[in-house]
């Protein structure tokens, strides 16, 4: 069986430009399937899926969206009618990759839709906003933007090459996705957040967990890490939940850069999962470059990361804000919940004689997680620092306890 690449735009004034991505595909020996979710007209090509079936995926009507001449409407309504339509494709077998090519409207359509398919199905998308902040369109997928540098505009010497290769890539991925042949079982997926401050920890925890028979996906706790993982806890692929590094809830405390959103820490207690948590990296709020900070933290003490991070200590209350928050959502939890405090530094950076040591800060955190936490939830002290290995060993015992408990059954590998 071929591969099957969907490509999915406003062929309405797309048109010349999705025939030469066709053909382009169609070269590398994929099938092609388009899509129209354009409501002004027809390319003048036929394609599989014309803008009224679009429309009707999620009962709009198409002629009183073109009456009312509201684009932001129409867009609406399009993009969730791409995504019903894609998704379908997807589960009848008729989708192994999907690209699209945009301006802004048609990016928030095909981002829409290409959303709408689980993690590891090819999506690439071309378009003008392809090296702005991405956040919005990407969300917690794996689409890979691809930036047009010219407008989606005609085939020229510029974009005949930029979607040339985006033809190519999705071509290949698709084959590639096609061939591969689904997993039957598999061990338990863990979610694990990690910072480089907290590797050493999740490394020998990861290390042990995989041990034990489970396989353990580190997200980089920058915000989009966190939802990510929170999001494939959703979506049923992981199952447990060692929650190392939390520094993304401080960073939306204290108002910085790397926050996952009021509802960080939230989705393992909700779905009753078994998790294992603790305070790593709760000494450092994350910023952009040192230029960027609020006025008045700049006499705070800072670490330059790296040339676009800057790191600032949390104070003592931003640590007690911190540690009430942790402890509200973690009281809230359904299932197996231990919390690990490490009482010598919850960072490389947090231990004696590292640039963010300050015990004063650090026992305030300590302090709020032991007055607020609900008595019904499991807490550790261990007086180690937080990349210690006895400490890391502790916290992959118990999650390996919990899962087996909550399982009901010994753990096969």
């Amino acid at each position: 069986m071929a591969a099957t690449v969907v490509l999915l735009g406003t062929l309405d004034t797309k048109g010349p430009e999705y025939a030469y991505l066709r053909d382009q595909i169609a070269e590398s020996g994929c099938e092609v399937v388009m899509v129209n979710a354009g409501v002004l007209g027809d390319p003048a090509y036929p394609v599989e899926f014309g803008r009224e079936e679009v429309a009707a995926a999620v009962g709009a009507d198409l002629a009183a969206l073109v009456e009312a001449a509201d684009r932001g409407a129409a867009v609406t309504a399009m993009a969730a009618g791409a995504a019903v339509l894609v998704r379908r494709l997807f589960d009848e077998g008729r989708l192994h990759g999907i690209l699209g090519a945009a301006g802004s409207g048609g990016t928030a359509i095909i981002s829409t839709a290409m959303r709408s398919l689980p993690v590891g199905v090819p999506k690439m998308l071309v378009s003008t906003l392809g090296a702005s902040d991405t956040r919005p369109f990407v969300g917690t997928t794996d689409i890979a933007m691809m930036y047009s540098v010219v407008d989606i505009a005609g085939i020229n010497p510029i974009s005949a090459e930029i979607l040339g290769n985006a033809a190519a890539g999705i071509a290949a991925m698709a084959v590639f996705h096609a061939g591969r042949e689904a997993p039957v079982g598999g061990r338990p997926l863990v979610g694990a957040t990690m910072y480089g401050a907290t590797t050493a920890c999740v490394d020998h925890a990861r290390r042990r967990l995989e041990e034990a028979g489970y396989e353990v996906l580190v997200f980089h706790a920058t915000g989009t890490g966190g939802r990510s993982m929170e999001a494939l806890m959703a979506s049923g692929h992981i199952t447990a939940c060692l929650d190392v590094t939390t520094a993304e809830v401080l960073d939306e405390v204290a108002g910085g850069v790397f926050t996952a959103g009021p509802d960080r820490l939230e989705m393992a207690g909700r779905l009753g999962l078994p998790q294992v948590v603790t305070v790593g990296a709760a000494d450092m709020i994350a910023f952009s470059p040192p230029e960027t900070l609020p006025p008045g933290w700049a006499g705070r003490n800072l670490y330059i990361h790296n040339p676009f991070v800057t790191l600032v200590r949390s104070n003592a209350e931003e640590c007690d804000r911190l540690g009430r928050v942790m402890a509200e959502k973690l009281s809230a939890a359904t299932g197996p919940l231990t919390v690990f405090i490490p009482l010598r530094g919850t960072s490389s950076y947090g231990v004696e004689g590292g640039v963010f040591h300050d015990p004063e800060a650090d026992r305030a955190l300590f302090d709020s997680l032991r007055r607020h936490l609900d008595p019904s939830v499991e807490l550790v002290e261990m007086d180690t620092d937080i990349n210690d290995p006895v400490f890391a060993e502790a916290m992959a015992g118990r999650l390996d306890e919990h899962y087996r408990g909550w399982l009901g059954e010994p753990l096969g590998t």
